[in-house]
């Protein structure tokens, strides 16, 4: 039996969930409160590795704010970090144009093979309003960079383990476990 421990950071612009999707994997809730997070956040979660069982991994999560007045904060935040999420909202548009420099700063500030997948958030709202998104940019944003995307809902859980365990197995298999 193994235990593996993971430091993932979780990136992307203000009010896109990020909070919200960490506090529903770890802790399976959901809030309408949304708070700002100045700097960074941090929770952890033990799940059970993919594939083999036997094997866990340790989330050491971090949730960095996102907005441009913390930026000068970010590069000591991503040290050590063994995984990433990039997150925009499905409803905001112009979250997912800001990616580019957020895949920037990780590539710059977490090395250029860390492993990371592409979340879309919300997407109860765009269900829900019967509204549609440029589902194509996304993935083609995905495939290009070599990851994963999902659509997930923080709200309703849609998705959101499915996408960290997603990271999981990427992770273990950038430290060589089969």
């Amino acid at each position: 039996m193994s235990l593996y421990v993971f430091k993932v950071i979780i990136l992307g612009s203000g009010a896109v969930g990020k909070t919200s999707l960490l506090y529903r994997f770890v802790e399976n809730k959901f809030s309408f409160k949304y708070k700002m997070t100045i700097g960074a956040d941090f929770l952890s979660k033990i799940i059970e590795a993919y594939p083999r069982p036997g094997n866990t991994v340790k989330f050491q999560i971090w949730d960095i704010g996102g907005q441009e007045r913390y930026k000068f904060l970010r590069p000591s935040f991503f040290d050590g970090a063994k995984g990433a999420i990039l997150v925009f909202d499905l409803t905001r548009w112009h979250t997912f144009e800001e990616l580019e420099e957020w895949y920037s700063d990780l590539r710059e500030y977490a090395g250029e093979n860390i492993p990371f997948i592409l979340i879309g958030n919300k997407i109860d709202i765009i269900q829900e309003e019967n509204k549609t998104y440029n589902k194509e940019s996304a993935e083609l944003f995905a495939k290009k960079k070599k990851t994963y995307f999902v659509e997930t809902s923080a709200k309703t859980g849609e998705n959101v383990e499915d996408a960290f365990l997603n990271l999981a197995a990427r992770m273990l298999k950038n430290v060589g476990y089969k």
